[in-house]
Order: structure tokens, then C-alpha cells, then sequence
């Protein structure tokens, strides 16, 4: 009867240690199992920067964070002084320019070219004057009645008399013809130029308005309302929420042969953990430092590099966001 007890326990002792040992077993062996590595991300999209070239300060906003907005929709006034003091001094330089070229089309009023012709006339009275007492002093000087002095003094009175006969008749031909060619044009050119001006302002006039280039949501405000901007200080930003991506930092060991047009399944937390998303591999590139998880080998063979790869999504995901995270699930 004790032989038989002695031998039940020790039946059982062996069946305990072999438990035991397989539990040990077991419990090594997930251990030392290798934990499946997780891939993870975010989501991305294009932002746009809504700046303008005139510097001035926010009078208001059209649209504020969170709102929808299309492309050409007006987000955003400055006001700005001296854009629209510039454009009076443009237009007021336009209006002299326009007052000189009328004038050297018109030419010379009617009273100016009859001034002009009386003028002449009363040259001429002179010159005639003129010649008719040098021609008594000549006939004197050759009588040798008077001196040569006296002579030359008629004469020279005689042909400035004639000089400024002539000169009085450029002047009425002048007034009669009118302005130059030459004139004309400068004065026309000086017209095209004042416009030339108030085109420019106007343009700045309309760079007070700031629109959308693109469609999507504002996603950020930066100044306030009545504080100055710069020229091309960002306003706001708008983000596209139809051109976003995943952006992914994968050591080179874990891509497995990845390549540009592969299809990646991304779980979104964020949306759902059940749900997995299609997205196909547009852009693989190595990244400018080295990886500082840990070698690739225990001896340290050598350091991964760490690679960007971007995945866009297959096709619009309701509900994302940039900076949801992403998570691979079939690598």
C-alpha cells in the first residue's frame, strides 16, 4: 500500500515539473518573442499663406478660423493712407499732363497770334525807319560831310532793326503753326506716363483686399484686427483639406523593399481603430541625419538611415485632419 502511494506522488511530482518547465518555456518564449514594430505617422495637407504686398493695418476680417472658404473669396481689408494719397498725386499729375499736351495740340490762342503778327509789324516799321537813315548817312559819309564813325553807327542800327524784324516774323510763324511734333509727343508721352502711375495704385488699391488662393479652411489667424502688417507678412492660412497625404519615418531595414506605387493600409486612431484606409506610396527619400534608435545588429554593424515616405490617400477621407496620427498595419 505505500509502495503504491510512493509511487502516485511521485507520478505527480513528475507531471508538476514538466508543468513547470513548460510554463518556463512558454513564458521565455514570449518573452523573448520580437514585438511587431509599428509604423507611424500624420496626416498632412498644402497650406497656403494669405500675405499682401501693401503694408497697413487690418481693418477686418471676412473669415475667421474654422470657416470653409473658396478660392477668390475675399478673407481680409487693410487699410492704407498712403496707397490712396498716392493715387490723388497720380491723378493730379494726369490732369497737368492732360492740360500741357491740349495745349501743344491746340497751339496759340487766336489773341496770341495776332500779338504776335502786330509785333512784326512793328519791326518791320523800325527796319524800314532804319534803312531809310542809314541811306542819308551813306550819301552824307560819301559827300564827306560826316565822319565814318556816324556811319557805322547807322549801319549797325539799320541791320538791328533787320534782326529783329526777322525775329518778330519767327514769332508769328511760330504762333501760327503752332507746337512741334517733338512738343506734341512729349506731351503726349507725359500723359501715357500719368496713367501709366495711376494704373500702378490702383493695383495696390487692389491688393488692400486679400483673397483665398485656394479652397479649403482657415486654419490659422496671425494678426488682429487694427494691427499693422508689413509687405508679405502672413494674414492667415489657408489648408487644403482635398490635397492631404501621410508622412512617414521609416528606418531603411523596415522597408521590406518599399517602393514608390505600393499601396499602404493606414489606421487612423482618431477615426476609428477598426477601420483601414487604402493610400498609395508617391515619394520615398532619405532624410539629412541618421537614425538614433539603435543599430540595425547587436554587434552594431551599422546605423539605419531614416527615410520620409509620403502615401496619399486612395480616396477623401471624411473627417481627417492634419496632424491625425496613422498607423501601417500591413507591414
Amino acid at each position: 500500500m505505500n509502495e503504491k502511494k510512493t509511487s502516485y506522488n511521485l507520478l505527480i511530482g513528475v507531471f508538476a515539473l514538466i508543468a513547470v518547465v513548460l510554463a518556463v518555456g512558454i513564458a521565455g518564449y514570449l518573452v523573448a518573442k520580437p514585438r511587431p514594430v509599428t509604423i507611424q505617422g500624420e496626416a498632412e495637407a498644402t497650406e497656403y499663406r494669405v500675405s499682401g504686398k501693401v503694408p497697413g493695418r487690418v481693418e477686418q476680417f471676412f473669415a475667421k478660423e474654422g470657416d470653409m472658404v473658396c478660392k477668390g473669396d475675399t478673407l481680409v481689408l487693410i487699410d492704407s493712407p498712403e496707397v490712396r494719397a498716392k493715387l490723388a498725386q497720380a491723378r493730379a499729375a494726369r490732369d497737368a499732363a492732360v492740360a500741357l499736351s491740349t495745349k501743344a495740340a491746340n497751339g496759340a490762342t487766336s489773341e496770341q497770334i495776332q500779338g504776335a503778327y502786330e509785333m512784326w509789324q512793328k519791326a518791320l516799321v523800325g527796319e524800314e525807319i532804319a534803312e531809310k537813315s542809314f541811306a542819308r548817312v551813306q550819301r552824307l559819309f560819301e559827300q564827306k560831310v560826316i565822319s565814318a564813325q556816324k556811319r557805322d553807327e547807322a549801319e549797325a542800327q539799320y541791320k538791328a532793326a533787320k534782326a529783329t524784324s526777322a525775329a518778330a516774323k519767327s514769332q508769328y510763324d511760330a504762333a501760327v503753326k503752332g507746337a512741334r511734333a517733338e512738343d506734341k509727343a512729349a506731351a503726349a508721352a507725359q500723359v501715357s506716363r500719368a496713367d501709366g502711375a495711376i494704373m500702378e495704385v490702383e493695383g495696390y488699391l487692389d491688393e488692400l483686399y486679400l483673397t483665398a488662393p485656394a479652397s479649403g479652411v482657415i486654419s490659422a489667424t496671425y494678426p488682429k484686427q487694427g494691427e499693422l502688417v508689413g509687405t508679405g507678412s502672413p494674414v492667415m492660412t489657408v489648408t487644403d483639406l482635398d490635397d492631404m497625404w501621410f508622412t512617414f519615418s521609416i528606418r531603411e531595414d523596415m522597408l521590406n523593399g518599399l517602393k514608390t506605387g505600393d499601396m499602404l493600409k493606414v489606421r487612423i486612431p482618431a477615426l476609428g481603430n477598426d477601420t483601414e484606409y487604402e493610400t498609395k506610396v508617391s515619394y520615398i527619400s532619405v532624410l539629412a541625419s541618421y537614425a538614433t534608435w539603435r543599430a540595425t545588429q547587436d554587434t552594431g554593424d551599422y546605423d539605419a538611415r531614416t527615410f520620409a515616405v509620403k502615401s496619399v490617400p486612395v480616396g477623401r477621407i471624411e473627417g481627417l485632419r492634419p496632424g491625425m496620427t496613422a498607423i501601417v498595419t500591413n507591414r
